[in-house]
């Protein structure tokens, strides 16, 4: 076994690595950027590198910077986690010419993987069942049209060298194919550096379901499979294993396919065998086609760990350090059910916009399995994904660990910045998903009752006020002194742009009365339990920086506003177009004195790997175009002016 290894990564994914390699009495070397000095990654490791600036290509992405880490410090491997370099075959042979031992599989396989056109054609040989398609050379516009033809409609335009939904186009009807071919083009070309693309028939009701396998280099075993089709922009959002409705037959012939895929390439480490599956008539062992394969380690990994009781990590520290494969595949069985839910940063309302800010207030229940690379106090970065945490729970049946599921949501505890928390939640309790009916398109047909804004509910808005002026239950928060009778003052909360207010009287330590419009409410607060005229509530209230928050049901945030803060009036910014987030201009679409319509594109931002599309909110004339393309702009930066509108 190694005595020192290097985990070239960050986030959740090193802290990971991490505490497997601590089990094993394996030292820890950490990289880490300029935003990444204070991570919990770097605290966790028993050294640190710094290798650069913020930017991944500064940094994370600095192969040699990496190397040379590695190197100075005395590591004899390096690990790649997911993202960043973990697939890149160049960078598996600098490390090996430097002496040094990848944890991961050999560069010949990577690059046999690399490309979809290719590796389904390799698969194709191998006798793994793969989608009708055009997987060919010729990128001639009109030729892909014919074979889109060919194929029949509907038809899936994809990456060839895709990853993460980026350069993927549904195309349903002839008339709408060449638009979507240029423009999945051109996502690729920014996001890969390869525009090139492959042509498939659309499955109609498809599912997600991959197989984890596992390989020595010569032979391999599967962990059988986690169906992932809940997503939402070809994004996973929440991971399961076993799959819902899968047979014995189809797992069978599943993980034989997923194993003759491993072992056709050579496969050593950890691999993830990626299938679209037709679930039109239910599972069926012959309709599960090849889509293509992760050569590493996935982020939804826990949930196999869960039901195998196998630690991945472990496994590839052994493989990688000479051992063999540490188990056959007839010791490897299924115990229970578990889940998985992404818990990320972002503003679901809002079309779910990656978000950034500090963690004022983090707090995971206990009995669940987060996987984190944050704490509270840590910055949520624009330079990186914007993952919280990965929150897993294992139960013996599908309908208990989905209990478990939603309990762990429930009770887990943000605030400092917006997240898909209450998404999460929605889903968990959706019915189709609970009844083990999914398929890649529940998110999308739902989206608008999954994302729905809700606004705070009267009894948290009362706990809220009383909480501001209790201290959010100091037992001896001071109640002043007053003669006769308590005294009251005013207070005020806002939750987003709507700001509640009433009168508070402070009746001692932990009791108030609060006076709003509708009446009054006697609120107090003993050992931390909550009460609302006598009765208990289940309800969490914190104070932190970025102001109050009560855990209850679904979280509401507040704020306490500074009385002498004045704020802009209504409809203010309507002619404003602001950057949502840090980011890059990556294409500005106006011009000034260009008329628009509410709702055109009027500039394209990248930021956290995504493209966002900036949008006139009326329609108007453009005033001013204050930014240029390739420019870095700061959240709330001014990018596009319409001209006022004339009185009428």
């Amino acid at each position: 076994m190694f005595h020192k290894i290097l985990i070239a990564n960050r986030g959740e994914i090193a802290c990971r690595v991490i505490e497997t390699a601590r089990k094993l009495g394996v030292g820890t070397v950490a990289v880490y950027s300029d935003a990444d000095a204070e991570a919990r990654h770097v605290a966790m490791a028993d050294e640190a590198v710094h290798i650069g600036g913020p930017r991944p290509a500064d940094s994370y992405l600095r192969g040699d910077a990496i190397i040379a880490a590695a190197q100075a410090t005395g590591a004899q491997a390096i690990h790649p986690g997911y993202g960043f370099l973990s697939e890149n075959p160049d960078f598996v042979d600098a490390v090996e010419a430097a002496g040094l031992v990848f944890i991961g599989p050999s560069a010949k396989a990577i690059r046999a993987m690399g490309l979809k056109d290719a590796a389904k054609a390799l698969m194709h040989e191998a006798g793994v069942p793969v989608v009708p398609g055009y997987h060919g050379a010729n990128q001639d516009p009109e030729h892909l049209s014919g074979a889109a033809d060919a194929i029949g409609y509907p038809v899936l335009i994809k990456a060839v060298a895709g990853g993460g939904g980026k350069g993927m186009r549904k195309v349903d009807a002839p008339a709408g194919f060449l638009e979507a071919l240029a423009s999945a083009k051109g996502e690729a070309a920014t996001a890969f550096g390869n525009d090139a693309v492959l042509i498939e028939k659309f499955v109609e009701k498809p599912r997600h379901i991959e197989v984890q396998v596992f390989g020595d280099g010569t032979h391999a075993v599967h962990l059988f499979e986690r169906d992932c089709s809940l997503q939402r922009r070809h994004q996973k959002v929440i991971e399961e294993a076993p799959a819902p409705g899968m047979t014995e037959e189809m797992r069978a012939e599943m993980g034989a396919a997923a194993v003759r895929a491993a072992e056709a390439i050579g496969y050593s480490g950890a691999g993830t065998v990626e299938f679209i599956v037709d679930a039109s008539a239910g599972l069926r062992p012959d309709r599960f086609y090849f889509m293509e394969m992760n050569t590493r380690l996935q982020v939804e990994h826990p949930v196999t760990e869960a039901i195998t009781g196998v630690d991945l990590v472990e496994w590839q520290l052994r493989v990688a350090a000479g051992e063999a494969l540490p188990a056959r595949q007839e010791d490897l069985s299924i115990t229970g059910h578990a889940f998985e839910a992404r818990l990320y940063a972002e503003d679901v309302p809002k079309g779910f916009l990656p978000a950034t800010g500090r963690l004022a207030h983090l707090r995971f229940p206990d009995g669940v399995r987060a996987d984190t690379g944050v704490r509270a106090g840590d910055e949520i970065s624009p330079w990186y994904d914007p993952m919280i945490a990965k929150l897993i729970v294992h139960g013996p049946t599908r309908a208990v660990a989905l209990r478990q599921l939603d309990r762990a949501l429930a009770e887990t505890e943000v605030a400092g910045s917006v997240t898909n928390l209450t998404f999460l939640r929605r889903l968990a309790t959706h019915e189709r998903f609970a009844a083990g009916d999914v398929d890649t398109g529940l998110i999308d047909r739902d989206v608008a009752d999954l994302s729905e804004e809700v606004a705070a509910g009267s009894d948290a808005v009362a706990l809220a006020l009383a909480g501001a002026a209790l201290g959010a239950g100091v037992p001896d928060a001071a109640p002043g002194f007053a003669l006769w009778v308590p005294l009251e003052r005013a207070v005020c909360v806002a939750e987003g742009d709507t700001l509640h207010a009433g009168r508070v009287a402070v009746l001692g330590a932990g009791r108030a009365r609060l006076i709003r419009e509708g009446g009054e409410t006697e609120v107090t607060c003993e050992g931390g339990r909550w009460s609302l005229d006598g009765q208990p509530v289940p309800a969490r209230v914190v104070h932190h920086d970025a102001g109050l928050s009560i855990f209850w049901g679904e979280a509401a945030h507040f704020t306490i506003p500074d009385p002498l803060d004045v704020a802009a009036g209504p409809g203010a910014a309507a002619g404003r177009i602001e950057a949502p987030m840090p980011g890059l201009v990556k294409a500005v679409l106006v011009a000034p004195g260009q008329a628009v319509s509410a709702g055109d594109r009027l500039a394209v931002l990248e930021a956290m790997k995504m493209e966002h599309a900036l949008t006139a909110g009326r329609d108007g004339v453009v005033a001013e175009v204050l930014v240029t393309e390739g420019a870095q702009v700061e959240a709330g930066a001014a990018l596009i002016v319409l001209a006022e509108e004339e009185a009428a």
